[in-house]
C-alpha cells in the first residue's frame, strides 16, 4: 500500500544538498574557467602595487603603513590587529612591502597554473589584505572588496590537491557555486537599488550617461566618441543599465535544473561589461563581474565532463562559515551595524556594494606644480590622468593607478577631507624617490623644488569641431588653489600657506 510513495527518490538533507558535491547542476569547467580568471586578476592587482606600493604607503611614501599601524596599536591596542588585518604588523618596511608583492606575483600564477589551487588562493587573498589593510585612503575603493569576497569564496569552490586539474571527481556544493553567483548578483542589483534610493535626477530623466564619459576617473578615447554620440542612445543606455542592474539579474533564481534563464542573463550582462570595459578604467572591477559571470554557465552549456565525485559528505565548515557570509551580506546592506558585520567589515569579505548612486556632473582635476624661483611654476606629469590636453586619453585596465584615482575622489572633496595631498605636496619637497615614480617625471631631477603647490582645473571632453580644429581631445580651465602651498622654512623643515 505503501508503493506509491516509496517510489519516489526522498530529496537528501538540507545540508548534503547544499554543501556536498554537487552533480545536478555540475559547474566542474565554469568553475575552472573562473579560477583562472580569479588568477589573472590577482596578477593584475599585484602587478599595479609593484609599480606604487612604495609611493603609496612605505616609509617615504604618501601614507606610511608603519606610522598608520603604530597610531592604530596606540588607539586600539590589541584590538588594533583585527581592525588592520595585515602581514605588515611584522614589518612595514620596503623589504617587507617587496615581499607581500612577489609572493601575491608567484600564488597569481599558481592559480593560472591550477597549483595547489586553495593554497594559492588564500596566499594571494592574504598578500593582498596584507596592502588594503594598511593602504588607508588608498583602499577605499568598492573593487577591492569584490576581490578579496571572491577570492574567499573561491577557495571553498576550488578543488583539492596540488595539481587538481579538472576536479572531476571534486565538484563544487551547490552552496559554494552560489555564493559567488549571488556576489554577481548584489553588484548588479544592489548598485541599481542606491540609483533609485539616491534621488539622483539625473538617473529618473535618464541623463545620467549623457557626462558620464567624459567625468569617469579615468576616461578612455572611445569613452571620447561615445560621448559625441545624441542624447537618445545616452537615454537608452542609461534606461539599459537600470533594465539590467534592477530586472535581468533575477533570471540567476530561475528554476535550478532550467540553465536557459541564467544564459540569457549572462548573455545581457556580458556585452554590457565589454562595453564598459572599452568606455572608462574601472581597474580590475569590470573584469572581476564579466569572469564571475561564467559562473552562471553549468556544464549542460559549456559542456563540461560529467563529474563522479569520490565522496558525496557535506563540508560542515563550509556550512558554517558560507552561511555565515550569506546572512552577514544581506545584513550588511538592510542592518549595517549587525554584529558580524562589523566583525568582518576589516577583511572585506561580506560586502555591501552600491556603484554610481549619483553621477558627478563635472570633472575637476588636481595638478600639482612645483617651482624653483617662486615665481614660475611646473607641473608634474602623470602617466595616466587627463593633464595635456593635445594627449589621447588610454585604455589600461585592469592596471589600476591608485594615486591618480584617489585623485579624482579628492577633487569631489576638499582638501581638509583628504590630507593626503598636502603629504604628496611635503614628499615632492623632499623629491621622494618613491613618490616620483607615481609620476611621468620628474622636472627637478637635478635640485628639489622651493615650493610645491596643487592647484584645480575643470576639464571638458572637446566636440568633433574642435578637435578637427585644434587637435585637442579636452579643454580645460584653471580654478585655483586646491590646496595649501607648501613651502621650506629656515630651518629646512616643510610649511604650509595659511589658507
Amino acid at each position: 500500500m505503501f508503493e506509491e510513495y516509496t517510489a519516489e527518490p526522498m530529496q537528501p538533507p538540507i545540508l548534503e544538498r547544499w554543501f556536498a558535491p554537487s552533480v545536478s547542476p555540475s559547474f566542474v569547467r565554469a568553475r575552472w574557467i573562473w579560477l583562472r580568471c580569479l588568477g589573472a586578476i590577482f596578477f593584475s592587482a599585484f602587478y599595479s602595487l609593484y609599480f606604487q606600493i612604495h609611493g603609496l604607503i612605505g616609509p617615504r611614501g604618501i601614507l606610511p603603513a608603519g606610522e598608520y599601524l603604530e597610531t592604530v596599536h596606540r588607539a586600539l591596542g590589541f584590538k588594533g590587529y583585527w581592525f588592520a588585518p595585515t602581514l605588515l604588523w611584522f614589518s612595514s618596511g620596503d623589504r617587507m612591502l617587496s615581499a607581500i608583492v612577489w609572493i601575491g606575483f608567484a600564488a597569481s600564477v599558481a592559480i593560472i597554473l591550477n597549483l595547489w589551487p586553495r593554497v594559492s588562493i588564500a596566499v594571494a587573498g592574504v598578500c593582498f589584505l596584507s596592502f588594503i589593510g594598511a593602504a588607508q585612503d588608498f583602499a577605499g575603493y568598492q573593487s577591492d572588496g569584490m576581490l578579496l569576497e571572491a577570492a574567499f569564496l573561491s577557495i571553498f569552490l576550488a578543488p583539492r590537491g596540488i595539481r587538481p586539474r579538472m576536479g572531476i571527481d571534486q565538484p563544487p556544493s551547490r552552496a559554494a557555486v552560489f555564493l559567488l553567483q549571488w556576489e554577481w548578483f548584489r553588484i548588479y542589483f544592489e548598485s541599481g537599488l542606491v540609483k533609485i534610493l539616491s534621488g539622483d535626477e539625473q538617473w529618473r530623466n535618464l541623463t545620467a550617461m549623457d557626462k558620464y564619459y567624459e567625468n569617469g576617473p579615468l576616461p578612455s578615447w572611445i569613452g571620447w566618441y561615445v560621448q559625441q554620440w545624441p542624447h537618445s542612445f545616452h537615454a537608452f543606455s542609461a534606461g539599459l543599465t537600470l533594465f539590467v542592474e534592477l530586472f535581468a539579474v533575477w533570471l540567476l533564481f530561475a528554476p535550478r535544473k532550467s540553465s536557459l534563464c541564467r544564459s540569457i542573463a549572462f548573455l545581457i550582462v556580458t556585452p554590457l561589461q565589454i562595453g564598459i570595459i572599452l568606455t572608462a578604467n574601472y581597474a580590475f572591477l569590470n573584469y572581476l563581474v564579466l569572469c564571475a559571470g561564467v559562473l552562471l554557465l553549468d556544464d549542460s552549456i559549456l559542456r563540461g565532463p560529467a563529474p563522479v565525485p569520490r565522496k558525496n559528505k557535506p563540508s560542515l565548515v563550509a556550512a558554517f562559515v558560507l552561511t555565515t557570509i550569506f546572512l552577514t551580506t544581506i545584513a550588511s546592506f538592510l542592518m549595517p551595524s549587525f554584529p558580524t558585520v562589523t566583525l568582518l567589515d576589516p577583511f572585506r569579505i561580506a560586502n555591501r556594494y552600491g556603484l554610481f548612486a549619483v553621477m558627478t556632473r563635472q570633472r575637476i582635476e588636481i595638478e600639482f606644480q612645483g617651482t624653483s624661483d617662486g615665481v614660475n611654476w611646473v607641473a608634474y606629469p602623470f602617466r595616466y590622468k587627463p593633464q595635456d590636453v593635445r594627449a589621447r586619453p588610454g585604455i589600461y585596465a585592469p592596471y589600476q593607478p591608485r594615486f591618480e584615482w584617489n585623485l579624482w575622489f579628492a577633487s569631489l572633496g576638499s582638501v581638509q577631507d583628504n590630507q593626503w595631498v598636502l603629504n604628496t605636496e611635503a614628499r615632492l619637497m623632499e623629491n621622494s624617490e618613491p613618490v616620483l615614480r607615481l609620476f611621468a617625471r620628474n622636472p627637478f631631477a637635478n635640485k628639489p623644488p622651493v615650493a610645491v603647490r596643487a592647484v584645480a582645473w575643470q576639464y571638458w571632453f572637446t566636440t568633433r569641431e574642435e578637435r578637427a580644429r585644434t587637435g585637442a581631445w579636452w579643454r580645460r580651465e584653471l580654478l585655483g588653489a586646491y590646496a595649501p602651498t607648501a613651502r621650506r622654512s629656515n630651518d629646512g623643515n616643510v610649511t604650509f600657506d595659511s589658507e
